[in-house]
């Protein structure tokens, strides 16, 4: 097998471009050389900008206490990477995946989804570890260098899931996850990750317990979506790429094990238990709540209605429900013209839909809106789209809805439209449920049981078996006397 050296002489000289003779550079790693098209400063300009634009649409969750711990953990394992002197910035995103993901220059971040799963600071030393490890390999920028090189050899890219345009139902391909790497990359990053946190006091035992914490939640989603009759919405970040039992993984952290530089190794349960409470559960108050099909936003003071058995994605900037055949979707997003304008003129002059069709004025719980029919992209390629703006407080409230069949094309209609008409403000009983969720962490009372626990929780589906694998005790198992745990409140 040729070098790394040589693949990269033979790289260029196949491309026949000069100026690619400067890209090889040396691995912070193994010190060999990589194909890589920007240098260090590079790099950071560019996780630098990209760290605005993910900021942007996933804002920073704000916990002093939770920020310490972070910042504190991840600097110590940065000190015994392999780029130490690198300005890392660790930030907690709010977020309810469960996730972590790190961009280039040292920009890494966890969720707080992530975060509420954890049972200990040795398990956020793991997954912090893992991502560092993606970092000082530069596994980012080779793929960025990569990209690129395929790009000039004329290679086919693969296809955006944004979908872009002043038209079309932008970025309605559902949540943005930040997806693993390759298998090779993810094991490079485990063996990192492991003697990272070997170095710095904890057990790299700690990364087998987040893969099974992963595993469980994705056991969990499988059955459940069995249940309902869907298709199981499995996890794509973290350890992602990790099997059952898998020998490779288990072999690079039993092979960490001889940079322990102590015979006992940090372990922290209770302590950074003690600083997941008051951690939002779920949905976040700040971006609304979904409760059924119900969304209610305290800020906004507003409520509305999804179709029955939809479900609905919350993210920052929108609200996307889909039904279970997966077949249609609604949008939901809110702007602030800078001026008062009509519905229809909003969707004229900021929209741009220039293609309107079958417009109609409505009145609905008291407010005015506007809703018409245009041609732009979605998902499933060009096709109709059901548009429908509601004006309220000096904002618009955009509602845009397409469905997959061109035959059927205005099947979903109905839904978009009474979607739209169910705006209303929030009534005082809808006030309580605009609240979010908090853990709350306890001394499990005596005789307690998951069972009993769920009973008493606001958790509406799967109480039971979301409190187990909050606690790591899921499928079986039953809270140990005054053990520390986490319920929800």
């Amino acid at each position: 097998m040729p070098s790394v050296l040589h693949r990269c002489k033979t790289l260029v000289a196949g491309s026949g471009i000069a100026w690619l003779l400067s890209a090889c550079a040396t691995n912070p790693v193994t010190g060999g050389s990589d194909f890589v098209l920007m240098s260090e400063d590079q790099e950071i300009s560019l996780g630098q900008k990209y760290n605005s634009e993910i900021l942007k649409e996933m804002p920073a969750y704000p916990d002093p206490v939770l920020e310490e711990l972070v910042q504190r953990v991840g600097k110590k394992l940065a000190s015994h990477s392999h780029r130490p002197g690198l300005n890392y910035h660790f930030t907690i995103i709010d977020s309810n995946q469960v996730n972590a993901f790190a961009l280039p220059g040292g920009y890494i971040y966890i969720t707080r989804g992530m975060l509420a799963y954890l049972n200990s600071e040795a398990e956020l030393a793991a997954v912090l570890g893992h991502e560092i490890g993606h970092v000082t390999a530069r596994h980012s920028v080779r793929q960025q260098s990569t990209t690129a090189v395929t790009g000039i050899l004329g290679a086919v890219l693969a296809a955006s899931t944004g979908i872009q345009g002043a038209d079309s139902l932008t970025n309605i391909a559902g949540t943005a996850i930040v997806r693993g790497y390759g298998r090779e990359h993810e094991l490079e990053a485990d063996r990192l990750g492991a003697e990272y946190l070997a170095r710095s006091g904890y057990d790299p035992e700690a990364m087998l317990q987040v893969v099974s914490i992963l595993k469980n939640q994705e056991a969990f989603e499988t059955v459940v979506a069995k249940k309902e009759g869907r298709q199981a919405n499995v996890y794509h970040g973290l350890f992602s790429t990790h099997p059952d039992n898998d020998a490779r993984f288990r072999e690079v952290i039993t092979a960490a094990k001889k940079y322990k530089t102590d015979s006992t190794s940090r372990i922290g349960r209770d302590s950074y238990l003690l600083r997941l409470d008051g951690l939002t559960f779920g949905d976040s108050e700040r971006e609304g709540v979904v409760r059924g099909n119900h969304f209610y936003h305290r800020e906004l003071d507003i409520s509305l209605t999804f179709p029955s058995g939809w479900k609905i994605n919350n993210q920052t900037s929108r609200v996307i429900a889909t039904p279970k055949t997966n077949d249609g979707l609604i949008q939901l997003t809110m702007d602030s013209p800078d001026k008062k304008v009509t519905p229809k003129q909003f969707m004229q002059q900021h929209l741009k839909l220039n293609n309107l069709r079958q417009g109609k004025t409505f009145s609905a719980n008291g407010l005015k809106g506007y809703t018409a029919v245009a041609t732009g992209n979605t998902p499933f390629g060009q096709r109709r789209i059901r548009y429908v703006v509601v004006n309220r407080n000096n904002k618009a409230y955009i509602f845009a809805g397409t469905a997959r069949s061109t035959n059927q094309a205005s099947m979903y209609d109905a839904d978009i439209l009474a979607t739209a008409k169910s705006l209303h403000p929030l009534t005082q009983s809808e006030k309580k449920l605009a609240t979010g969720k908090k853990l709350d962490i306890i001394r499990a009372p005596q005789g307690a049981t998951w069972a009993s626990l769920a009973r008493r929780s606001p958790i509406t589906n799967y109480p039971e078996e979301q409190l187990r694998l909050l606690n790591d005790q899921y499928p079986s198992g039953e809270p140990g006397k005054s053990e520390m745990i986490k319920i929800v409140r």
